[in-house]
């Protein structure tokens, strides 16, 4: 979802900047693009980043048998963003 939102960030930013020439008096619309044209290029990378992030799950079952007693059993599991082992 960050990598759809820091898109059209960027493509609102460089609408700003290159295609609207309205001048307003308070406010400099190209200044704003570039502003939003950043936030973009910044929230994609962090979409990126954490898209490919390893991620690791841990699951620990305990079994109890009457003759030898309580039994551990505990795996660990990682895989990448895209869901690979």
């Amino acid at each position: 979802m960050s990598i759809g939102t820091g898109i059209v960030l960027f493509v609102i930013g460089a609408i700003l900047v290159f295609a609207v020439n309205v001048d307003v008096e308070a406010v400099n619309l190209d200044m704003i693009g570039y502003i939003l044209m950043g936030a973009g290029a910044l929230v994609f990378i962090i979409g990126l980043a954490l898209m490919f992030k390893r991620r690791s799950s841990e699951s620990t079952v305990r079994t109890v048998d009457p003759v030898a007693g309580e039994r551990v059993t505990r795996s660990e599991t990682r895989t990448s963003g895209d869901g690979t082992i």
